[in-house]
């Protein structure tokens, strides 16, 4: 009689990651490795602000870089899990692109806000703290997971997947109230989030449509916030179509399609966004039938094999 094989609807869910998430998994692994083994590379890897001007790659690679175990589980279960649904919908390249803008962007702005904080309250903690971590760009692809399926549901945490964003920066806010290491997550977090949603929102290329970014209403900041804070976060929102897409009168009226208060957003399309997320919906279903029809084989299988 033949040993009886794992039960299939628990290994299905763990069948599936990418090449691309598996290689930058490792990657997260190293570095918390190379952190126990060689503590003082946190002085060379880490973003710490007071030595950035000399040390300029830690823009870079503070984000790869875990101090802490439950930083590298979380991120790594995350970075798969994530990274299963929407690198094939984006794309290897897309998928990594991002990636990259929204770690190099984060650390630019958290060195900003370190840096400003410092002349404001001249602590210097500010400057000589060391930030590092993969929440940024997670929290960037929670903000992928909200612009695909913003309707679909978790049936773990019993919420809509459009709030995972906002529930990560409302939690880890909370949070720093009780641990004293608030600096080295909360801005990252924030940012990331922020980040995440402008690239989305305005930079995201479509080779297939030749069209740029996600216009649709479902997608604004202000859905990020309560129904009932809207009205109050909407005048913010026309600020940054502003700021974003403020050479509307270089692209052409095939191209604009969508407008805000009279600003138009140059090359996007709400009815491409709105197909954007059937297609990921689609390929959810998709994947999760796979998933349950080669659980089902396996089940079988083991079955014959008793």
């Amino acid at each position: 009689m033949s040993a009886q094989q794992p039960s299939g609807g628990t290994m299905s869910s763990y069948a599936g990651f990418t090449r691309l998430c598996k290689g930058l998994a490792v990657v997260l692994i190293g570095g918390h490795i190379v952190v126990q083994i060689l503590p003082i590379s946190v002085s060379y890897l880490a973003l710490i602000p007071a030595k950035t001007i000399p040390f300029g790659w830690n823009l870079i690679t503070a984000g790869y870089l875990e101090q802490s175990i439950l930083g590298v589980v979380v991120n790594t279960i995350g970075l798969l899990f994530i990274g299963k649904l929407l690198e094939p919908i984006w794309g290897s390249r897309e998928f990594l692109k991002f990636i990259f803008v929204v770690n190099f962007l984060t650390s630019v702005f958290v060195f900003i806000t370190s840096i400003s904080l410092y002349y404001i309250t001249q602590e210097e903690a500010y400057l000589y703290h060391p930030i590092s971590g993969f929440q940024a760009v997670l929290s960037g692809l929670l903000v992928g997971i909200k612009q695909i399926i913003p309707d679909q549901e978790l049936s773990s945490l019993k919420i809509k997947a459009k709030w995972l964003p906002s529930l990560s920066v409302l939690v880890s806010t909370f949070l720093c109230f009780f641990t004293g290491e608030s600096l080295s997550y909360v801005p990252t977090i924030i940012f990331g989030t922020y980040i995440g949603w402008i690239y989305l929102r305005y930079w995201q290329s479509k080779p297939e449509t030749k069209l740029r970014g996600d216009p649709s209403d479902e997608f604004a900041f202000s859905t990020f916030f309560p129904e009932f804070l809207r009205p109050v976060i909407d005048p913010i929102g026309t600020i940054f179509e502003r700021i974003c897409c403020g050479r509307r009168s270089e692209a052409s009226p095939e191209t604009r399609g969508y407008t805000l208060g009279g600003t138009s957003l140059p090359g996007s399309d709400p009815i491409e966004a709105s197909r954007r997320r059937e297609r990921g919906a689609r390929a959810l279903e998709e994947r999760l039938a796979a998933e349950r029809l080669a659980a089902a084989q396996r089940t079988e299988d083991a079955s014959e094999n008793v």
